[in-house]
């Protein structure tokens, strides 16, 4: 092998609503940067981007269960890495606002970071903190 590739990961979720999951997104900091209409209105796959996070989002195929959690965390999910804590804070209070059920209110952490998560209203675990995993380099 000649090295290893670069690479950027990209992260996708279907949802059975991809609108009413795109309103969500946006409320609490997302721009939609791209949106397709399937041929019976609804949209199929979209994009959303807040910094230089970027974010797929699907009509789901068919019905599928998300991960239920354990405690406070289902074991996966989506972090978004914010410089300042009021950052997260503010995430945190529009993304309740916005119909998602709040998990871990923003706290401080004992390593030292902020850090804040949700249940979107279809049942996907998003985490804020200040904590930035894998810095490069």
């Amino acid at each position: 092998m000649a090295g290893t590739p670069r690479a950027r990961l990209h992260a996708y979720l279907s949802y059975d609503d991809a609108a009413a999951a795109l309103d969500w997104l946006t409320a609490t900091g997302f721009e939609t940067t791209a949106r397709r209409i399937g041929p019976d209105g609804t949209i199929v796959h979209a994009e959303v981007r807040m910094g230089d996070v970027a974010l797929m989002i699907a009509r789901a195929d068919r019905a599928s269960t998300v991960t239920r959690l354990h405690g406070v965390s289902s074991g996966s999910g989506l972090y978004l890495w914010m410089p300042d804590a009021a950052d997260v804070d503010g995430w945190y209070r529009r993304a309740v606002a916005a119909g998602a059920r709040g998990v871990v209110r923003p706290e401080d952490t004992p390593w030292g970071g902020r850090r804040a998560r949700v249940v979107d209203p279809e049942g996907h675990e998003w985490s804020a903190g200040t904590y930035r995993p894998g810095p490069a380099r």
